[in-house]
Formats: C-alpha cells, structure tokens, sequence
C-alpha cells in the first residue's frame, strides 16, 4: 500500500499485545529462583557520565527500565496503558479548571527499603534535586514547568505549574520524578556508581566488572507499599554484548526472556521458523528512529537538510533492514498516536533528486555535499550499522551527496552529541508517555533532549504551551499538526521509521504480554514462572 494512502488508527494507550505461539511445551522449570531477563542495554560509568543511574542524570530506555523497579513516583501509567493513576500516592488531582495547580496525597505508611518512612517533603527534595542539578542529557526538562512545590504535613504535596499543563500527570509517571532518600542522594550532585535505592517493588544489587554493569539482581521488597501486584521474588537482568550472546543464551535455557534489542533478522525467524518451547510476543511499538542536525553548523544548512528530506527513501529503510519490524515515518509523532500527520510527505512527497538538486541550487550549494553521518554501535540494535550502509548508498547515489558513516559506542557517542561534535548522527526515540507533546516538545522546546541550537519562537512560546491546556489530548490535533509542519518545513531532524516490539520467551514464562509496554518500558513485576 502506499504510504501516503495508508490509514492507521490513532490511539493513545489500551494497546493489546499480540502472542505468537512458537512450538511444544519445554522442559521447563519449577517457577524457583531468580526469573532470568537478558538485555542488550549496556550501563558504563564514565568520566563524562560517572552516574547513569541517577534518577536526575539517567535519560534513556535502558536506565529507567532500571529505575522504574527501584525507585517510586506518585503516579503510574497502569497495566494496558490510559491515563496515569496513583502509585505511591493515594490519590492525586489538579485542583483547578487551567490544569496549573497538581495535588497528591501520599499513601499512609509508605517507607523506603531501609525502612525509613516516605514523606511528603522527600518528593519535594528529589524534584527540586533533578531541576537543581539540571544535567546537559538529563530528564530536567521534564520537569521544568514546575513553579513551586508546596507541602503540607507529611502526606500532601502540591504542584503550582508555571502554565497550564495536562500532561503533568503523565510527568510524574516517569523515573525524572522518582522519590530517592536525602541521605543517600546528594541534593547537588549525582550518585556516583550504579547502586539505585528507593521505595519501589524491588531492591536492586548490581554486579559491575570494569566499570560495567554485567547484571542487576533485582529483589522483592517486603516494605513495598503501592499500586503495582508483584508476581515474583526475584528477577535477574543479564546484559549482554549483542542480540547473538542473548539468543544463543536464550536457545541454552540460561535466560528465560530476552527483550531490547533482539534484531529484526531474529524476531523473522521466530515468525517463520518457530522453536520448541519458545513463543514470541509481538507488542505495539511506540519507538521511533530519526538523524539530528547541529543546525548552527554550516554543512547542514536548512537547504541540505531539506535536500536530504527530499531524496531519503524511508520505505526502502525499513523494509529492506527491518522487515517487518518497521515502517516509514514521515513525521516526530508515530502513525498510532492521536494527532498524527504525514508532514514529510505532504511537503515533500516521494523521494526526487530533481527537487533535491534544485533545492540545493536555489541556496548556492556545491555538490556533492560532503558530510559524516554519526551512529552508535552498541545501543539500538546491530541493524542501525546497516541501516547508515544504506542511507549512504542512498545519499551517494543521487550525486549530490558525498557521504561517509562513523559508528561510536554510545557511551562515547551521546557525550559528544550533547557537546555538538557531530553535524549529523542518528538517533532513537522511546516515549517517555504515550502522548503527541512527548514526541514534540523534547525536541523542540528548550532544555531540548538533543540540546539542539535550534530554535523556533512559534513553537516554545505559542504552540507547545498552547497544546498542553486542552484535557481533552485530540481537542490539540490541530495545534500538533503545526508543530508537525513546521519540523518538516525547517528539518532540525529527519524521521526515518518507526517500530514494533518483539520479545522472546520461553513458553512457561508468564506475563511476557504486560512486562513491556508500549513505550518500551520493563514492568518485572508482571512476570511469573508455571511447570509445564
């Protein structure tokens, strides 16, 4: 079908999984011990980032599928997705008709692991602690709609918002408002290491050799006190070097689930040729892959940019690295979020090296146009390496790009991305929460997730704070589309797909369905172990 005529639901939230039975009953285990989940995710202390599981410094997928165990927030977004419902608190409400003024009451009896008791003013000090140390690739700008925070007693807390925001729930959900104890997080500086204490469902112990995490047991916590059922005792996370090591790990029984980042080749193998006593969980993906600009730097004028956008033939990215693992994007907000649109392609249409040349005559540009698009190596699945090959190839064979490829481990990459190294690199995108301004205002807003140069008056000052006064999310379609077309017009970065989700198990592993959401996120508590 063609991309311009496809026609997707929009949908936020209640996104059922899908399971594919993949063989015969196992051997299977007798449901003791420690449930065992590989990852690919890699946690490396640093000198440019000496604390990656920080609540205040950690931002990506990997870390808060860490956190969200450990460390509690006042609110979740509950099993299936919908709107967020309290969790360490017993209820939360805004207060007032312009969604400005945000009050949660905590419940009674909440206590951290140690037993120390949970209150009203340690929420107070674990916020004021991210906007506080406000980290260059950090989740403060999550945050930083927040005027004051007031408290009362040891139970209530009260957000006073700088302007109207009906995403502020959604906010609190995340591990950027997770509650940490003053005695062991420094009010203005980063915990150093990877040890990561809370009030969450589980205790955590990570095993570290050679400043890495290797694995993360994590432990049921008797004084856990929330919303969330937990299913299990134990949990251990295995981090491996590549998809490889986890699924010959997975295929030896020594893991019981594998999860980020099984590689498109992987999850079509399992479709066509299933293996006894491994099913594969086809989930609802909310991911999304895109190139950024440093839009101050001169080689990616707006010009180029917008030539790039012309000639990128994003089907073919997907279809021949990914399968059926992704589709083309022609837009930040994916095709199952309310408010999406095509700007890409209304602006652009299908690829066409005539327009791209002329485009690039108009603004007086020489061709070839020589530029190194960035990668990382280690963080978003062995395909991304193939994925640059291509857009290579496809930059090189229009004539008017001169392009080469330059893969980094993320550790490396990230760092020098924040500092502006690169002109252009590659990037990834899990949501934070299932809404259209998550997919907007992280990029365009400022305290940017990119810590990108660009600007645009017309979408922090007007739009983005516009969109986040209506309640009603679909009432702000028409306020998103803009922002959509005004990313297409100016191109400060260039969607190329978006994912679904594929996780691996062995068939006598239960809550495989509910353990990862839509957003990528992993819920441990969900799983449990049956004889078969």
């Amino acid at each position: 079908m063609n991309r311009k005529t496809l026609v997707l639901p929009a949908v936020v939230g209640l996104l059922a999984p899908v399971l594919a039975a993949c063989g015969a009953s196992g051997d299977g285990g007798d449901g003791k011990g420690a449930i065992v989940v590989g990852t690919t995710d890699q946690f490396v202390a640093s000198k440019d980032n000496p604390a990656p599981l920080d609540p205040a410094i950690g931002y990506e997928a990997g870390v808060w599928n860490v956190l969200r165990q450990t460390v509690q927030t006042l609110t979740h977004v509950p099993r299936g997705g919908g709107e967020p419902v309290p969790e360490a608190a017993e209820s939360c409400a805004f207060t007032d008709t312009q969604n400005e003024s945000y009050r949660c009451k905590l419940r009674s009896g909440l206590k951290f692991a140690d037993g120390k008791a949970v209150t009203a003013d340690d929420v107070k000090y674990s916020i004021d602690r991210v906007v506080r140390i406000e980290a260059a690739n950090g989740p403060v700008a999550l945050l930083d709609g927040i005027d004051t925070i007031e408290t009362q007693g040891d139970r209530e807390v009260i957000f006073h918002l700088r302007t109207p925001d009906a995403t502020f729930p959604y906010k609190l959900a995340t591990p950027a408002a997770g509650i940490v104890q003053r005695s062991k997080y420094a009010a203005n500086s980063p915990r150093a290491g990877f040890q990561v204490d809370g009030s969450g469902p589980y205790t955590m112990k990570p095993v570290v050799e050679h400043n890495q995490v290797v694995k993360v047991l994590f432990t049921r916590n008797p004084l856990y006190k929330g919303d969330l059922k937990v299913l299990n005792e134990k949990v251990e996370l295995d981090l491996f070097p590549d998809a490889k090591a986890m699924g010959k790990a997975l295929d030896d029984r020594k893991i019981d689930m594998m999860t980020r980042t099984m590689t498109p080749e992987q999850s079509q193998q399992l479709l066509e040729n299933p293996k006894n006593g491994i099913k594969l969980t086809e989930m609802p993906g909310l991911s999304i892959s895109y190139l950024g600009f440093d839009t101050s730097d001169p080689a990616v004028s707006k010009a180029v940019r917008q030539a790039m956008a012309q000639v990128i033939d994003r089907g073919e990215i997907a279809s021949k690295v990914y399968g059926t693992t992704a589709e083309p994007l022609y837009s930040l907000i994916p095709s199952s979020i309310t408010a999406h649109t095509n700007s890409f392609y209304n602006k652009y249409g299908e690829p066409s090296i005539k327009k791209a040349e002329a485009t690039l005559r108009a603004a007086g540009i020489d061709t070839p146009v020589k530029l190194t698009l960035h990668y990382t190596t280690d963080h978003y699945g062995e395909a991304t390496a193939t994925e640059f090959e291509n857009l290579k190839k496809q930059l090189n064979d229009t004539g008017l790009f001169d392009i080469t490829v330059k893969g980094t481990p993320w550790a490396k990459y990230r760092p020098a991305q924040v500092r502006g190294d690169y002109a252009v690199y590659g990037m990834g995108w899990f949501p934070d929460f299932p809404d259209p301004d998550n997919y907007t205002a992280p990029f365009l807003d400022k305290n940017n997730f990119l810590n990108s140069p660009y600007e645009s008056a017309v979408a922090q000052k007007t739009l983005i704070p516009q969109s986040r006064r209506e309640t009603d999310r679909s009432a702000a379609a028409k306020t998103f589309q803009q922002l959509q077309d005004i990313v297409a017009n100016d191109v400060p970065v260039l969607p190329i797909w978006q994912g679904k989700q594929y996780v691996a198990s062995r068939e006598e592993l239960t809550g495989v369905e509910w353990a990862v959401n839509s957003s990528a996120d992993l819920q441990l508590w969900e799983l449990g172990k049956r004889t078969v």
